[in-house]
């Protein structure tokens, strides 16, 4: 039981990491008007999320390898918090690009640790289902940003909309505190330094650029998504059911993907994905028809993100997954940090909010060929990677 209690609070915190990331894009079409912001700049806003995650994820592996997880993933969700309050508190870009950065190196914390904890507390098939039920808690932060957030900005302004972020993680902390207890075959393992072997470095950065793409892609389509309907003139109530379906749509479609996978191949299941997201971003950016794309971004390109993680979980041993996690996620962090500035450029470029869409769906395309190569170059390492 304590396992599904530790299991529900990393779900949370990652609940929390997707609504602390969207909120800056859910709010975009106010905050772009409101601080005569390019779309450019405004990618730099909504990427200062992830800036730090590039130099303090591999740290923070090491820090739980040395330390435990229990006291560095904690901390993180109190940096969560105080991130929130500076956001709350900020009377211009400058002073939310500030909380963004203390919350994201909080998440940082958090993200780094939960693929590891999960991987110690559920072996076999459980292990999918737990991998599978964190990768689909991010979108719907996500979704749930989109609901929350216009109209508590609307009724309180928008600082009070940045302040909510802070219940999640605090929840998220309050629940960690209380069921995490290490399990006793991690215990026993030395806390030393210990440095994944060459070839599990490959694999684990091969496997956090196929992460990294996918994820940018998704965080683009959006990151832009509510302004290029916005542009069009659709209603919030139209903007908010296209986030919604192609967020909460993901929570049924990833753990359905688990056994999918399991039944059909990680391949298969990872392709059909993978050209669902594609064509559905393209298709938002170039035509009309949001809900349908929606549904294809979020529901049929939805049933493979606990495929990508399992592939990236198990690259390294037990032993050194902490710091092989924090590895992939310094490849993880450097692009997030990235892809929403190229996206602002895109639509500065193509004039207009739904060139970043299509950016988004450039990203996405390219987790097919590293994908394909994680899986040669892998033999035993990995759950999926022959399947």
């Amino acid at each position: 039981m304590r396992s599904w209690i530790v299991l529900a609070a990393l779900a949370i915190a990652r609940i929390a990491f997707g609504y602390q990331f969207q909120a800056v894009a859910t709010l975009g079409p106010d905050l772009v008007t409101r601080f005569h912001l390019s779309y450019t700049a405004f990618g730099s806003l909504i990427g200062a999320y992830m800036l730090m995650g590039m130099f303090v994820a591999l740290p923070l592996g090491f820090l739980g390898r040395r330390f435990g997880d229990r006291p560095v993933l904690a901390s993180g969700l109190v940096l969560m918090v105080v991130g929130a309050a500076f956001d709350a508190s900020a009377t211009g870009p400058s002073g939310i690009v500030l909380g963004r950065g203390i919350g994201g190196v909080g998440a940082v914390a958090m993200i780094v640790l939960q693929g590891k904890i999960i991987a110690d507390f559920f072996t076999g098939k459980r292990f999918m289902v737990g991998i599978s039920v964190s990768a689909c808690a991010f979108p719907i932060g996500v979704g749930l940003a989109q609901i929350v957030l216009p109209p508590v900005s609307h009724a309180f302004g928008w600082q009070a909309a940045l302040a909510t972020e802070a219940l999640a993680p605090a929840i998220a902390l309050v629940l960690f505190l209380s069921s995490y207890r290490q399990p006793h075959s991690v215990a026993a393992q030395p806390r030393g330094f210990s440095w994944p072997t060459r070839r599990e470095c490959l694999l684990v950065v091969i496997a956090g650029s196929i992460w990294t793409a996918y994820t940018s892609g998704y965080s683009g389509y959006t990151s832009y998504v509510p302004s290029t309907l916005a542009a069009r003139g659709e209603s919030v109530a139209m903007i908010g059911l296209v986030l919604v379906i192609a967020t909460w749509g993901n929570v049924p479609a990833t753990m359905l993907g688990g056994g999918l996978a399991a039944r059909f191949g990680g391949l298969r299941i990872f392709l059909i994905a993978n050209a669902a997201v594609v064509i559905g971003m393209a298709g938002t950016a170039l035509t009309g028809g949001p809900v349908g794309w929606a549904f294809l971004v979020g529901v049929v390109g939805s049933i493979h993100p606990g495929v990508i993680m399992a592939v990236g979980t198990l690259s390294a041993r037990s032993e050194n997954r902490a710091v092989g996690m924090g590895l992939f996620y310094s490849v993880y962090y450097l692009g997030g940090t990235i892809s929403p500035t190229l996206c602002g450029y895109a639509a500065d470029r193509l004039g207009g909010p739904e060139g970043g869409v299509l950016a988004a769906a450039v990203l996405s395309a390219l987790t097919v060929p590293l994908f394909l190569l994680h899986r040669k170059l892998a033999r035993h390492e990995t759950m999926l990677a022959r399947a």
